[in-house]
């Protein structure tokens, strides 16, 4: 398990900064092969909400959300573009509720995936 992985690195350097896409792909090849995730959960927010959270939390903004609002625009449709093409692995979590209601929402695709329900 891990937070981040090859499709950030497809949605920030590609979509987001521009890289060819071809070339990050070529890449993930070389190192990673064929691997990919069983399940990747996509927290989906609208681009603005996203920055108004990042800005309430404690210390300095990181680089990513300093950025203009069209590369995020940008890195939002990269996520969902990476989605619609894997609607196998890709799960998009509507993150705009609470935390408790995204919580049961990744629990629920993370149980579904795997076969099983958990406790609430």
């Amino acid at each position: 398990m891990c937070d981040r992985f090859a499709d950030s690195t497809f949605a920030y350097q590609g979509y987001g900064r521009g890289l060819p896409l071809d070339q990050l792909r070529a890449l993930h090849r070389l190192v990673l092969g064929a691997f990919s995730p069983d399940l990747t959960l996509i927290l989906d927010l609208p681009v603005e909400e996203g920055l108004r959270r990042a800005a309430l939390r404690p210390g300095a903004a990181d680089r990513f959300e300093r950025l203009d609002r069209a590369f995020h625009l940008r890195l939002d449709q990269g996520f969902r573009e990476i989605a619609s093409a894997e609607p196998k692995r890709c799960v998009l979590i509507d993150a705009s509720g609470t935390v408790d209601a995204v919580h049961r929402t990744i629990v629920a695709a993370v149980g579904d995936r795997l076969g099983i329900s958990f406790p609430e």
